[in-house]
């Protein structure tokens, strides 16, 4: 029987970590965040692509940070400071930044 943990049994494709934020889309402050409109565009090229792509809150979904042990230790070692964390397959594929379109290209690719 596969483990519900384990990288292939999930069918999410890729899954978003993110930090606190004043409101679930994170585009709600005085400053509008091109880096949020841009991982925006990203999951919607993906989903139109066939992906399955999920965005975690922090504030809204803490137990989805639990259930991923890889990322629950992460934010134990480096706190907050480690978010966003974007995991492709089961894997943490970058930490502390938005990936770009290409960036999550390369690491769909790479996993397989």
């Amino acid at each position: 029987m596969t483990d519900p943990a384990t990288p292939t049994a999930t069918a999410i494709d890729v899954e978003v970590f993110e930090p606190p934020m004043c409101c679930p889309t994170g585009l709600c402050g005085p400053v509008l965040d091109t880096t949020l409109l841009d991982l925006g565009e990203a999951i919607v090229a993906l989903q139109s692509e066939g992906h399955a792509v999920t965005r975690h809150m922090m504030t809204s979904d803490p137990q989805a940070f639990m259930r991923n042990r890889e990322v629950y230790e992460a934010i134990r070692t480096r706190q907050l400071e480690v978010l966003p964390i974007t995991v492709v397959r089961g894997r943490i594929v970058k930490t502390g930044a938005y990936p770009t379109l290409d960036e999550l290209h390369a690491a769909l690719a790479a996993a397989g």
